[in-house]
């Protein structure tokens, strides 16, 4: 019985505080609500802060919307880093591109250009014209106008129609690993004219062509690209080093495909604690060199180490004496 009353009583203490969250509903008399309730609105401290509704074309379970908005958007901000800015800046890289240029990747390369289905005389004709770039990621001003100049280029042959053997690709630098690491690339945007079913490669900079459309149209329709020395070292394609290249490019991949799962603001503050680590291996000096001292010998030792002033104290102190006894023995 003092269970139920005890339990009673605490029921009706905490009761009143629970009934301010109940509504009284709808009772007999009362007009019948038609508008449906507003959402309540932010206010700092009460915990409640309703995400935004998504763009359009945009679903909420999207990587973007989860990355832009919510706690992960706040724990970038904390670090420093502006998601949303780089989220727009790829996507605006992304939709600069021209659709119909298909994306050569690491999954589908030896089906779009080693293993592609063409006759004897296709096979001796078809050069794939490529752009690696990395517009998409970075935003640079080089990649982005190379990227549009590009697609102008590949527009002016469609209207033209004056390439057929001709094929156009691209491939984003910050998406593939293998093939940009099998050809050495380390630095886009480059140009590459792929022959032979990707056996022969030449390859030109941004500053070793003119990166205009009219200029690479022509560049194509003239023949010049065959002017340029393929490359022919020994791990290039079909050399005698072409594996150290292939394994390279396979470690790198697997390490990429590790790394990637990686959340990237752990991998930046992996990167900055290793290179301050780094930093301080390579740049800290000698260690400083102590001078070697000979210890400090107490009175007696020294004293007895400097024979000489020894010697000549007590000669010395006897000095003093005989004086006197001199002037004694004058009196």
């Amino acid at each position: 019985m003092r269970l139920d009353a005890l339990a009673l009583g605490t029921l009706a203490f905490v009761a009143p505080s629970y009934a301010q969250y109940f509504s009284p509903g709808w009772s007999p008399g009362q007009a019948i609500p038609t508008d449906a309730p507003s959402a309540a609105a932010y206010e700092p401290g009460t915990g409640t802060n309703p995400l935004p509704p998504p763009r359009s074309g945009e679903s909420r379970f999207s990587l973007s919307y989860i990355l832009s908005n919510g706690p992960v958007s706040q724990l970038f901000d904390r670090l420093g880093i502006n998601i949303s800015e780089r989220l727009d800046a790829a996507q605006a890289g992304l939709e600069t591109w021209d659709n119909r240029i298909p994306l050569v990747t690491d999954d589908n390369y030896n089906d779009l250009i080693v293993n592609e289905a063409l006759t004897t005389e296709e096979e001796k004709e078809r050069v794939w014209f490529i752009i690696i770039t990395a517009a998409a990621a970075q935003g640079s001003a080089m990649s982005l106008y190379a990227d549009k100049q590009f697609d102008q280029a590949y527009n002016i042959t469609l209207i033209e129609n004056d390439l057929p053997n001709v094929r156009w690709g691209r491939i984003d630098y910050m998406n593939v690993t293998y093939i940009t690491t099998k050809w050495a690339v380390w630095s886009p945007p480059v140009l590459v004219a792929v022959s032979d079913r990707g056996k022969t490669l030449r390859f030109w900079r941004a500053t070793q062509i003119r990166l205009r459309a009219e200029s690479l149209h022509e560049h194509l329709k003239s023949g010049m690209w065959e002017h340029t020395p393929p490359w022919q070292t020994t791990f290039a394609p079909g050399g005698s080093r072409e594996m150290v290249m292939e394994w390279q490019a396979i470690v790198m991949t697997k390490c990429y495909n590790i790394i990637r799962i990686i959340p990237r603001w752990l991998l930046y503050i992996l990167t900055g604690v290793l290179g301050s680590l780094l930093m301080t291996f390579f740049h800290r000096g000698p260690k400083p060199v102590i001078a070697k001292t000979d210890p400090v010998a107490p009175p007696n030792a020294q004293s007895t180490a400097t024979g000489l002033s020894t010697a000549v104290e007590p000669s010395a102190s006897n000095a003093t004496p005989a004086k006197g006894k001199r002037k004694k023995g004058k009196k």
